[in-house]
């Protein structure tokens, strides 16, 4: 029984997801900038966990390279931070795109908050979840060119147990599980590939360094 309604629910949710029309996106000012570079700062986390920044932020290099662009060394930006008496994501953000420019002279920044990290028991079954937004700024100018956000869950992979019992056993080795090995780390690297990656709808444009550079179908 359990197994049909779910597959009722997974019907309904694509037949949702099927019908809704992403909304049009203005990337008039994105392709005006056309940025090469992004300066990345550690993300501001709501969450917790104290891993949460870290872990965003050791992610998203990665998309963004794939993305065409050219990202500062998150190694060589946290140093430099540290050297100018800033060690905190708060601290970081309060820092003027007049001055990020000055001290990098990146292009843009991105701007990310991790609003939900971590693994959470709800009554028979164990999930975790990050969730973050994130914003692209031209440091040359201010303006904000895009912003985006995802969510991504353990529950995306898992597989369902039938029985009221073991339903509780798997969640309750699986939350134990999780915070031991912090399945957050790999849940937050699908969240920021779902956010950072380009040429998908509402997500950022292609960048010179990739070869559908002007290409974007979005």
């Amino acid at each position: 029984m359990n197994r049909l309604l779910v597959f009722i629910s997974l019907v309904f949710t694509l037949a949702l997801t099927g019908c809704a029309k992403p909304i049009p996106r203005d990337y008039t000012g994105f392709k005006q900038s056309k940025p090469r570079s992004i300066l990345v700062l550690p993300p501001v986390s709501q969450s917790l966990d104290v891993n949460a920044s870290h872990s965003m932020l050791s992610q998203m290099t990665l998309p963004l390279a794939e993305a065409g662009y050219y990202v500062l060394p998150v190694a060589v930006v946290e140093e430099t931070f540290k050297q100018h008496g800033m060690t905190t994501p708060q601290d970081i953000r309060a820092v003027s795109v007049a001055k990020l420019h000055q001290i990098f002279g990146a292009d843009t920044v991105l701007y990310v908050d991790v609003t939900d990290y971590g693994t959470k028991y709800i009554v028979v079954s164990s999930e975790t979840r990050v969730t973050a937004t994130a914003r692209l700024v031209d440091l040359r100018t201010g303006k904000q060119l895009w912003s985006g956000g995802a969510t991504a869950s353990s529950n995306e992979q898992d597989s369902n147990n039938s029985s009221l019992l073991g339903m509780l056993v798997s969640a309750a080795i699986n939350q134990v599980a999780n915070n031991l090995m912090d399945k957050g780390h790999d849940i937050a690297g699908m969240t920021s590939a779902r956010m950072l990656t380009a040429g998908v709808p509402g997500g950022i444009l292609y960048g010179p360094y990739s070869p559908s550079y002007g290409k974007d179908k979005i």
